[in-house]
């Protein structure tokens, strides 16, 4: 019963990982081959060979060692590479457009 549950938690804990290195490996492909230049990494080339290896070690291969390998490239990618990509394309969920007197409809001027 023991070994079940391991095997169980062994298998979601893969799956984990092989969602995240799809999720990176898509999100690598979105962003412009020149934002990486600009943000100071390593070309788009790069990233999409080492996030698509990585799902195909996660599907294929299964080597615990490969797996974790993967894994760090894939955080590697959210932590670092992903952030920097977003500051120098100008797309964020937490950026304001406009100044802070803009309402919903455009500035608001004070009835001017």
């Amino acid at each position: 019963m023991l070994m079940t549950a391991f095997g169980g938690l062994m298998w979601l804990l893969f799956t984990a990982m092989l969602v995240l290195a799809v999720v990176a490996l898509v999100m690598a492909a979105l962003y412009r081959r020149d934002a990486y230049t600009a943000a100071d990494k390593q070309n788009k080339g790069f990233w999409l060979i080492i996030l698509g290896i990585t799902v195909a070690v996660n599907l294929f291969v299964p080597m615990l060692f490969l797996q974790l390998a993967g894994l760090v490239a894939t955080i590697v990618f959210f932590v670092d590479v992903r952030p920097a990509l977003k500051h120098v394309s100008g797309s964020g969920w937490g950026r304001r457009r406009g100044s802070s007197s803009d309402g919903p409809y455009g500035p608001y001027n004070g009835g001017r």
